[in-house]
């Protein structure tokens, strides 16, 4: 399935701006016991196609630079004046065979989980490369100074490399096929003639990749009937969101028509907020688009809707800089780790650490840890009062890291547990309220939207100066407009760049910290 970068259909603004329907958000709605049964046996993880494909490119072009230094030791020797010369050559070689074979589409899935016949492409793919290699060493060289066994040896023990790589990731993608952890699941919104014509043609395709895990639809049997295509219809629209959040999905493809423009409006209004890939069929639609602006299942035409953030090989690349830059931080503050537990401690009686449940990625409660700052005996773990200006709750101590967000430090741990990242949308107490006793629900409409990625340390947000009390609406609004601006933005520059940010904003924006 290819993916596309042209702009949206609906953009969040026009969703959210939208009134009927509600926003079910951060309603949890009681699932029925089969879709409950269904969304637990979802749980588990599973591997996306395109992270496999992708995992598959590093390790042949691995397996080829290692073929090419095994042969440089053994047959060239490491002593050959032109050592230089053939590393250069492996390393730009190995890369031009994982190209190579990417353009005669060796990495397809279909490809790669297809039958013996298949490895003749990456073998084609890997001996076009070498004597594209041979012919450019010739007009460099002269071709007098690299040996043509080499060549011809890298050229046979990359083709076995690459079958005999194939031959087992072949056998483990099937395997994970049968296990269910190497698919698409998604979810039919919708129900009816529209729904069964989807899945039909779903089921046409040789190369599908998806797992229908159920339909979901607001109207009732009449119209859209019990079964559809043999898969049951196991709730409403806002049992669907509960749905999302416990069971581990992928894609949600609505099949109302283009036509029903308000009803379309009003469901995307309730499920723009969970981190899925939101796609409307377009397979039984009269209207026409550019080919740009579909992605396809097959020969299926769907409309990219909303992307899932922080997807696949974004998603681990944050997961990597969160841990090496979490691990450093927490070596290198150690000594402002104990002096700040040492003074929390001296300072008041009770642990030094406040722990507290908040929202973290897909609505889902974790356990914030934190230096306390309030006396124990007045601690307010459900953030039911939100601490203000002058507040008597606050330690000596307390005022001093709150102040500084040395009582922030903690959350570190949080990372390495996977709960927090470093950089995003702050996580907020389960509970909060504004200080006109308001929930952050009743401020912002959409509000559940900010947790489709990890919640953080620090973010865009903060350093923009939108942190501390919540004591006007507009700070809320202002801080959730910062926040979905991170999402929809998101690079590893951005985080780093909020990063290098963050103790410049301490010190320069403080009149919200207290």
């Amino acid at each position: 399935m290819k993916h596309f970068n042209d702009p949206m259909p609906f953009s969040p603004k026009a969703v959210q701006a939208f009134e009927p329907g509600g926003d079910l958000s951060g309603q949890q709605s009681e699932l029925n016991f089969l879709a409950a049964r269904i969304a637990e046996h979802y749980r588990s993880d599973f591997l996306t196609p395109r992270l496999v494909t992708g995992f598959w490119r590093g390790v042949e072009g691995a397996l080829l630079a290692l073929g090419g230094f095994l042969l440089l030791a053994g047959h060239v020797g490491i002593r050959t004046p032109f050592l230089t010369s053939y590393i250069l050559m492996i390393i730009v070689g190995a890369g031009l065979g994982v190209v190579a074979i990417g353009a005669f589409g060796g990495y397809r899935m279909s490809v790669l989980r297809g039958s013996m016949s298949q490895l003749w492409r990456p073998a084609i793919a890997w001996a076009l490369a070498i004597v594209t290699m041979a012919a450019a060493l010739f007009f460099i060289y002269g071709d007098v100074v690299h040996s043509r066994l080499f060549l011809g040896g890298w050229a046979v023990s990359g083709v076995c490399a690459l079958s005999i790589g194939r031959l087992i990731l072949r056998s483990r993608i099937r395997h994970w096929a049968r296990n269910g952890r190497m698919e698409r699941r998604a979810v039919i919104v919708g129900g009816g003639k529209n729904a069964e014509g989807l899945i039909r043609n779903l089921e046409r395709q040789p190369d599908s990749d998806i797992r229908i895990c159920g339909i979901f639809d607001d109207r009732d049997d009449r119209r859209s009937p019990p079964i559809v295509a043999g898969y049951p219809k196991l709730g409403t629209i806002s049992e669907l969101v509960t749905f999302a959040r416990k069971a581990r999905i992928d894609m949600l493809i609505v099949t109302l028509p283009l036509s029903a423009e308000q009803r379309l409006l009003a469901l995307l209004k309730q499920l723009w907020v969970l981190p899925l890939d939101i796609r409307l069929s377009a397979h039984s639609s009269e209207l026409k688009f550019r080919p740009r602006s579909y992605s396809f299942i097959g020969q299926i035409p769907l409309i990219d809707v909303f992307d899932r953030p922080l997807a696949d090989w974004d998603w681990i690349a944050k997961r990597i800089f969160d841990i090496v830059v979490a691990s450093l931080a927490i070596i290198a503050l150690s000594p402002v780790f104990i002096l700040t537990a040492l003074a929390v401690r001296l300072d008041s009686p009770g642990p030094v650490l406040f722990r507290q449940k908040r929202h973290g990625f897909n609505n889902q409660t974790i356990e914030v840890f934190k230096f306390r700052s309030l006396y124990h005996h007045m601690s307010d773990p459900d953030a039911k009062q939100i601490v203000t200006k002058g507040d008597k709750r606050v330690t000596r101590v307390g005022n001093f890291i709150r102040k500084s967000s040395l009582d922030e430090l903690p959350q570190l741990f949080n990372v390495l547990r996977g709960e927090l990242s470093l950089v995003g949308p702050r996580p907020h107490a389960v509970h909060a309220q504004s200080s006109q006793n308001e929930t952050f629900t009743a401020i912002v409409d959409g509000y559940f939207g900010r947790h489709k990625v990890k919640p953080g340390i620090t973010g865009w947000a903060q350093i923009k100066g939108w942190r501390g009390e919540i004591d006007q609406p507009e700070k809320l609004k202002k801080r959730y407009e910062h926040d979905l601006y991170y999402i929809e933005n998101w690079s590893l520059l951005l985080d780093i760049y909020i990063l290098i940010m963050t103790p410049i904003s301490l010190v320069s924006k403080t009149e919200g910290a207290y």
